[in-house]
């Protein structure tokens, strides 16, 4: 485990293995929409998986924005508006993802796991430790890799089931 001085000087470990694991198995819903889309015979499984991608994206990037609200709450951030906006604006985006639904939902998921990602990157980088940052930006590219071919395999099956 790595070491990490923040803004208040306090030292604060890296990423456990267990936190790493949890990461990983975040993706595995993912996982699940994807196989619903693309082997769900009926259009119900193929909306259910979708849905399930939308509704699992939306809470997974509250979820990491949540982190930056932890690390104000505890004291290690001060209550800046980039602390705020930062770790509030992504549950709105999640929120608009449920209520767009399909496709243009997914495509703003993926837009907001980048954006949230650069922003971390840009503007808390040199305060979070590598290892946090380095599996950010994997779970970050699973993440949207899967939610794109989600979405893609979503509008083929229903284009294959029109023909």
């Amino acid at each position: 485990m790595t070491m990490h001085s923040d803004q208040t000087g306090v030292r604060w470990g890296g990423v456990s293995a267990g936190a790493r694991i949890a990461g990983f198995l975040g993706l595995a819903p993912f996982g699940l929409a994807l196989l619903c889309v693309t082997l769900g015979a009926d259009h119900d499984y193929r909306e259910f998986g979708r849905q399930l991608a939308i509704a699992w994206g939306a809470v997974i990037l509250t979820f990491v924005a949540a982190v930056h609200w932890g690390l104000a709450l505890a004291g290690r951030w001060q209550w800046s508006l980039s602390t705020i906006v930062g770790s509030t604006l992504p549950s709105v985006i999640g929120a608009l993802a449920v209520l767009l639904g399909g496709e243009r939902g997914i495509a703003v998921l993926v837009a907001g796991f980048g954006l949230f990602w650069l922003f971390e990157h840009r503007t808390r980088g040199a305060e979070l430790p590598g290892d946090y940052l380095a599996l950010r930006r994997t779970l970050t590219l699973g993440v949207c890799t899967l939610l794109v071919v989600v979405a893609f395999a979503a509008a083929e099956a229903t284009a294959g089931s029109i023909r």
